[in-house]
């Protein structure tokens, strides 16, 4: 049996396969360039980047939980402008694609940012945050209205040079809904899930161990959630997706493909394991030796769901 193929191509773009680092877990891929060999992963995606440089909260801003982690940086990055300036011309030296990921808090704040990537080349797509839990209240605004969640979206369509992702959050009461708002407003893929809302308290002190109080759960623990919410919105939409929450090695991979997703994002197993997203990869072919299956493509929607889902092609994306 010949080699199998690990490329998947979502929005006219070949990835060299289906393994992404997932955003705030992996910095400005610089970070990582000593560690491991960057060409092998299927793309980066970049930590926030806002309008204006933030600092973040004060620490303690991390915190390990059973099976996972608590964080609440508060989108802590240097602002568009000193990221173009000093993070891309590194990640253009790179053979892999860069997903820029964009966060903020107004329509306008969104806009700005993206208009200023607009000018830059070395980008493949952006990832617009529309879902941090760790910001304020204005941090959840657009990912738990249907309507507001359209109106960025559709205000981002307009200008955005490159394909968008939105990225969901599942602290919502349906995320189908916001999914299909995300994909009527142009929306050309969707990466699911951010991490769930959750906290930790010092039972010494009496007091909250972040100083944000809450701050978002990531790792293992929120796998199923994941899996489940990845399905619900494969069965509503027909854009690609992207899968994140709790991924650690390639059958975790396989897992979120077979319910609907075409790439995922590698997060909090990051910090475990700094080459966890290079073993994946190798992990995939043997993977797909041993089922028989000759092109990763294959395992998109293969659990089936609640219409046609086995062999869904998707639309080709939307052009600006």
């Amino acid at each position: 049996m010949s080699i199998a193929n690990l490329s998947i191509e979502i929005c006219g773009i070949r990835f060299r396969n289906p393994i992404l680092t997932a955003s705030g877990t992996f910095g400005y891929g610089e970070e990582f360039n000593q560690i491991i060999d960057l060409s092998k992963l299927g793309g980066i995606v970049t930590k926030s980047i806002t309008k204006h440089p933030r600092p973040g909260h004060p620490p303690p801003r991390t915190h390990e939980t059973a099976a996972g982690m608590l964080n609440a940086i508060g989108l802590a990055n240097v602002g568009v402008d000193k990221f173009i300036e000093e993070k891309i011309p590194f990640l253009k030296t790179l053979d892999t694609r860069i997903i820029v990921n964009v966060a903020g808090f107004s329509i306008e704040e969104y806009t700005y940012t993206v208009e200023r990537l607009n000018d830059t080349d070395g980008i493949d797509m952006l990832e617009i945050n529309i879902s941090c839990p760790n910001v304020g209240a204005d941090g959840l605004e657009f990912s738990s209205s249907v309507r507001r969640a359209s109106e960025l979206t559709t205000a981002l369509k307009k200008i955005s040079r490159y394909p968008l992702i939105i990225k969901l959050s599942p602290n919502v009461t349906s995320i189908a809904e916001i999914a299909r708002a995300a994909e009527e407003g142009g929306a050309d893929c969707l990466s699911l899930i951010n991490t769930l809302v959750g906290m930790g308290v010092n039972h010494w002190t009496f007091k909250p161990i972040l100083t944000n109080i809450t701050g978002g759960l990531s790792g293992p623990a929120i796998k199923p959630v994941a899996l489940a919410k990845v399905w619900q919105v494969y069965n509503a939409v027909k854009i690609p997706l992207i899968g994140i929450g709790g991924i650690m090695n390639h059958f975790d991979v396989a897992e979120f493909m077979i319910v609907g997703a075409s790439l995922v994002q590698f997060g909090t197993a990051n910090f475990i394991n700094p080459d966890c997203t290079v073993k994946a990869a190798e992990g995939l072919t043997d993977y797909l030796k041993q089922t028989g299956i000759s092109d990763i493509s294959e395992l998109i929607g293969k659990l089936g769901g609640n219409h046609e889902i086995q062999g869904k092609n998707f639309p080709a994306c939307q052009g600006t």
